[in-house]
């Protein structure tokens, strides 16, 4: 058996193939981003076809650094909710993947919240919004004549993108997702670990193939021949978030971790302990084989990191991201300038599909400088949101945030998160947890290494100690949820 994990990490703007050795370490990754598609204003596309070349891209550049034959696994990861449907006779998507970030059903998401938002919350441990999977299933169904006809024949696979990238990583073998993907979807009942019939009516889902769910630690087939020059397990699948907690060694309750991506993510292990939150989602974090679930409470701010991209991209602020940090830097504060990222609406805690970006305090005097830093600042003071609307039980016990993601190289970042938080941050030695995680689960699948293998190689970068003034921290952060306020509800 070789000693390399390929970790296949499926981002919202890209996709990353990494190859762990058995020491965890990194030794060869490629990475490739594939274009975003917004049709509308508030609607976001990727193309399926895309995103799979995009995978098969990295593999191949990542198998010429290393021997392929050393492949033992690999593993998936992927950005969650994003919904693929097409035909499982000939493998063509009937529309573009409607990406998690899409608004398209929000006013649908609205009606029925009015209605049934009681009994899907206990189900699903969900809410009823346009983020999760259900109603985007929906919206194909009642738009695309192609879908509702193959619907009709028993023709039409539903997948996440990690169930799209096992249909063709397996040669159209094999249609499975695990229960932390499952758990995004609304479809999903949470505490029977099951689909929910009553639930694929209430979104109205009916006809569609829905994938098998296996354990996230188990066998979900093999690589055709022709990717890896031999047919390698894939030994695990995770949602990118369950992948990151892995990642950090968050198995036992009470762990927490905050990834900075394209989104925000906090997710706190409740263990199997199904802990239901008003503000908050409960979300399965994983399940092995012949274990029961796994379970995590989480928050998530739509929009992080991409608010820097958006910058970069849409407003031509900023060359690269690395540019935000001296930036930022360069300001003895942020006199008064906010920034609401509020691009697709707010989602964890306040759950408003109608807010709207903002940014307020601007003035004569405002560079651009200004507006960067408003960006950054948006992504601590975001992160606090979600720990403030934490059980206090959970809240409590807090010593630390593990941090990781993307936008954890920039330190003034993570400074400014400590001191907001008034607790130490502390910035994993691997920025890229979630290929981490899930390659260290499929690792554990095929028996490469074990859980405490894992967690004695856990290695943190830098630990960032609260600096500012609790006062101070305490000032900016009430102005920010002055901020929030005025963009809830722009769009209605």
């Amino acid at each position: 058996m070789g000693k390399l994990v390929l970790g296949l990490d499926l981002g919202t703007t890209g996709n990353r193939a990494i190859a762990f050795d058995a020491s965890f370490r990194p030794v060869a990754q490629a990475y490739a981003e594939f274009t975003q598609h917004f049709p509308r204003p508030g609607w976001v596309e990727h193309d399926p076809f895309e995103i799979w070349d995009t995978v098969l891209t990295c593999i191949r550049r990542v198998s010429r650094e290393v021997n392929a034959a050393d492949i033992a696994a690999v593993a998936v990861t992927n950005q969650r909710e994003t919904t693929v449907l097409w035909d499982r006779e000939t493998g063509r998507p009937v529309h573009n993947a409607i990406v998690w970030q899409c608004r398209r059903t929000a006013e649908r998401c609205a009606e029925l919240r009015a209605k049934h938002a009681d009994e899907v919350h206990r189900r699903t441990g969900l809410v009823i919004d346009a983020y999760f999977s259900a109603t985007k299933i929906a919206w194909v169904l009642e738009n695309v004549p192609e879908a509702r006809a193959l619907a009709g024949q028993g023709r039409l696979l539903f997948g996440t993108v990690d169930t799209w990238a096992i249909w063709n990583l397996t040669g159209e073998r094999v249609h499975a997702t695990d229960p932390s993907n499952a758990s995004r979807t609304l479809l999903y009942n949470i505490v029977e670990g099951r689909w929910d019939e009553r639930l694929v009516e209430l979104f109205g889902a009916n006809g569609v193939v829905l994938p098998e769910v296996r354990p996230s630690l188990s066998l979900f087939g093999t690589t055709q021949k022709e990717i890896l020059g031999r047919e390698v397990p894939i030994a695990a699948d995770l949602g990118d978030q369950q992948a990151a907690l892995f990642g950090q060694g968050g198995f036992s309750p009470r762990s927490l971790k905050n990834t900075y991506g394209t989104g925000l993510f906090l997710l706190v292990n409740t263990g199997t302990r199904l802990a239901l939150s008003d503000k908050l989602l409960t979300t399965v974090a994983w399940q092995k084989e012949g274990q029961p679930l796994q379970y995590a409470l989480e928050g998530s701010a739509f929009v992080g990191g991409a608010a820097i991209q958006w910058l970069r991209d849409g407003l031509n602020l900023i060359e690269s991201a690395a540019e935000s940090e001296a930036m930022a830097g360069s300001l003895p504060d942020n006199e008064g300038v906010y920034f609401v990222p509020a691009l697709v609406g707010l989602g964890a805690p306040h759950w408003d599909s109608s807010a709207r970006g903002m940014f307020l305090g601007l003035t004569r005097s405002t560079r651009r400088e200004h507006l960067v830093r408003a960006a950054l600042e948006a992504m601590a003071f975001q992160t606090r949101d979600v720990i403030e609307a934490l059980p206090r039980e959970v809240r409590g016990e807090i010593r630390a945030l593990k941090a990781d993601g993307g936008a954890t190289a920039n330190n003034w970042l993570m400074q400014f998160q400590a001191d907001i938080l008034g607790i130490p941050v502390e910035r994993s030695a691997v920025a890229e947890t979630t290929a981490l995680g899930a390659a260290a689960a499929a690792g554990m699948t095929v028996g490469i290494w074990s859980q405490e293998e894992f967690l004695a190689s856990q290695r943190v970068d830098r630990v960032f100690t609260p600096t500012m003034g609790r006062g101070r921290a305490e000032e900016l952060y009430a102005r920010w949820r002055e901020a929030v306020t005025r963009a809830k509800g722009w769009g209605a």
